[in-house]
């Protein structure tokens, strides 16, 4: 019997030749992950049992993300915490607020390349599936272990594989394929399965699209979600790798524990209402829905193609005069290129508000945080309650166009309502 990408990545860092669903392994890490809110969990652990090294100051990556810049005493110090690490160990994949979401960065800066095995204290670690790597979140005190060893142990998941076949509809999106996934199978349907996305609508996406999948293999209790590597992945990872990679492809006779099937080219722009991502409708059905607040971000869609779309949609537009309309680039690199196209001032004009690279609103954090009662239409990748404020507030979650779409009319809408049946050119180049 033949090995899933997700075994054979496995059973490479565990030293055998081929492990299979269910088998508890010891694996050697690639890269051990943490930011500013789980940092200083693991590194508590470590100070507890006298442990004052890493196993490698250069595979470790910690990231100042999620409350920066800090919006109190309290993350400020959290912040420091990890900062006075980062130093004292000459962290090399250290990066100070503004630099950006790590599940953005990562990739973006070649850190994580295909192949490689990354644990992270972070769910959304999941992301780098999207180049064909194995990755999965730990809690805190297994991170430590992993900073300390080079090592952890797990169960090698069941895989289940999702095909789409067909062609996307215009402003169909990878956002739109994870909804219709997650709204299909629930949010743990896919508990402790890596999560395998194959077929001619994944291989259409680009990159980036693909890493947004990935993200999101949480959402319905994934371990993992990967996309074995092709020439798309080649291309982008040759442009950015810090190191080799090896491409791995499941076998043709691999086992799976289910297969999905879908025609993509039925799949219209998706919206997941409150109070779960499972909770999938079409935006058809959606357009009677007033918001209060719009936001463009996260390390889900937060990269460049995510903010051209809307950018496409805002152009010679203005946000609705009581809907808040925030945009957040998810890296300083992002940021600046963003910049360089024009987008940053197309924003600007609309009415939106555009800060520094931080996670944010994403988790409730600052900068965009929801009163009782009001709604917020997001690109991110969760929305339950008090997700993104007050516990009676609502999020629903969506592809940048019709975020961006639902910012101009003040009620979510579908991008055609605003640009009519224009066909979407070169936004994914």
């Amino acid at each position: 019997m033949g090995m899933t990408i997700t075994e054979k990545i496995i059973a490479d860092h565990a030293g055998k030749k081929e492990v299979h669903a269910g088998e508890l392994v010891t694996v050697k890490v690639d890269l051990v992950m943490a930011n500013d809110v789980t940092a200083p969990l693991a590194l508590k652990v470590l100070e507890k049992y006298g442990i004052d090294r890493v196993f490698d100051p250069d595979k470790i990556a910690l990231v100042l993300s999620h409350f920066v810049p800090a919006k109190d005493i309290k993350s400020a110090e959290q912040a420091k915490i990890v900062r006075d690490f980062a130093k004292r160990h000459n962290i090399k994949w250290f990066f100070q607020e503004g630099e950006g979401i790590e599940h953005t960065i990562l990739p973006e800066k070649g850190i994580v390349v295909p192949g490689d095995l990354v644990v992270g204290a972070d769910s959304h670690t999941c992301t780098y599936g999207g180049i064909g790597a194995f990755s999965t979140g730990m809690g805190s005190t297994d991170i430590a272990y992993a900073m300390a060893t080079g090592e952890t142990w797990l169960k090698v998941p069941a895989t289940m594989k999702f095909i789409f076949y067909g062609k996307l509809q215009t402003w169909v999106s990878g956002k739109d394929l994870i909804l219709h996934t997650i709204g299909q199978i629930g949010v743990d349907g896919a508990l402790y399965k890596a999560m395998e996305f194959d077929g001619e609508a994944i291989r259409s996406l680009s990159v980036e699209q693909r890493l947004t999948i990935a993200n999101m293999a949480i959402e319905a209790g994934g371990k993992s979600g990967i996309i074995s590597p092709d020439e798309k992945t080649i291309e982008y990872v040759s442009q950015r790798a810090q190191k080799p990679w090896k491409v791995y492809q499941s076998d043709p006779d691999a086992e799976y524990e289910v297969v999905y099937e879908w025609d993509a080219s039925k799949i219209e722009p998706l919206v997941a209402w409150p109070y779960l991502p499972s909770n999938v409708h079409p935006v058809s059905e959606s357009t009677h829905i007033t918001i209060d607040q719009a936001f463009i971000g996260s390390c889900t869609n937060g990269r460049i193609e995510d903010l051209r779309v809307a950018a496409r949609i805002l152009k010679g537009r203005k946000v609705h005069p009581y809907v808040r309309c925030i945009v957040i680039p998810a890296s300083k690199q992002v940021y600046m290129q963003a910049l360089k196209e024009g987008l940053i001032d197309i924003f600007l004009e609309a009415g939106c508000s555009v800060s520094v690279s931080t996670c944010g609103p994403c988790l409730g954090g600052h900068m965009g945080i929801l009163a009782e009662g009001e709604r917020c239409i997001s690109t991110s990748n969760r929305n339950f309650p008090g997700r993104m404020g007050h516990p009676k507030s609502e999020a629903y979650l969506a592809n940048p166009a019709v975020v961006a779409a639902s910012a101009v009319l003040g009620r979510i809408a579908h991008p055609e309502e605003v640009v009519g049946k224009e066909v979407l050119e070169e936004v994914f180049a």
